[in-house]
């Protein structure tokens, strides 16, 4: 529904350009308002004042990557886990970037590092899904795209920590609610058998390497090791066996292979 919501927008000529490329971003905008709001409280129980729910906000601009600092920090995580953490975690948009890449050819460097520095999941998604069906939309609208989005997300976030001073939270509905978050991000990621094997295969090594390590450094272990099997298994599936039974989807058998391609083919 959103991709045709977004394909099927026609621009109206005497409309200011900023107007036309909100009313694009207002769908992904106002979905950022509720969530903004819990990551601002969060963020306010693990021990961040306004000024710098505010600045994480605008610096890291990922919300996944802010409920996990919210998540460490209560459990007293060093900052060396978090750090990296937040670098195994955000490293995935060097893939998003590199998909936008042909259709900002010919933008100088600091365009392309203002875009990056404001480029999250969401907005990429938005931008992608443009560029693919309006040969209209350029880099100037796409960036657009990423200032209110992220301006929408700052501002909730801002407002949440100041409800969060407002309020006593019990840092036990705060563990509760990053982990409910987190098992929901996980369930939505898996696309087939493959994928939730090597799910149930790093809830393993994290809770052995936590174990082992004794510290949340076992996170960052156990996400190397279960990524590089996942990669190595991913490889020889695709280049032995493309029609192994592991690659159908976990929703049905109308999501199978074949139910796909027939239902593309028509």
């Amino acid at each position: 529904m959103e991709e045709l919501f977004l394909a099927k927008q026609v621009r109206n000529p005497n409309e200011p350009l900023w107007l036309s490329t909100l009313r694009v971003s207002m769908p992904l905008n106002l979905s950022y308002i509720p969530i903004g709001l819990a990551c601002g409280i969060l963020l306010h129980a693990a021990g961040f004042n306004t000024l710098l729910t505010a600045m994480v906000s605008v610096v890291i601009f990922s919300g996944g990557a802010q409920f996990m600092i919210a998540s460490m920090l209560t459990i007293n995580a060093p900052l060396l886990s978090i750090v990296l953490m937040l670098f195994f975690l955000e490293l995935r948009y060097a893939l998003l970037g590199s998909s936008l890449s042909r259709y900002l050819q010919g933008q100088s460097h600091k365009f392309i590092f203002t875009f990056a520095f404001s480029m999250n999941d969401e907005n990429y998604a938005v931008n992608y899904l443009k560029f693919a069906t309006d040969k209209k939309w350029d880099g100037r609208q796409a960036l657009m795209v990423e200032h209110y989005s992220l301006l929408f997300w700052s501002v909730s976030n801002v407002i949440g920590s100041l409800v969060g001073s407002a309020l006593k939270i019990d840092l036990s509905v705060v563990h509760f609610a990053l982990t409910a978050l987190f098992l929901y991000m996980i369930v939505m990621q898996i696309k087939n058998r493959l994928t939730l094997l090597i799910c149930v295969l790093s809830a393993f090594l994290a809770a052995f390497f936590l174990i082992i390590t004794k510290s949340t450094l076992g996170l960052v272990i156990s996400t190397l090791i279960a990524s590089f099997i996942g990669f190595l298994l991913e490889h020889h599936f695709k280049t032995k066996s493309p029609d192994t039974r592991w690659f159908w989807k976990v929703r049905g058998p109308g999501s199978r292979k074949e139910a796909v391609e027939k239902s593309d083919n028509n």
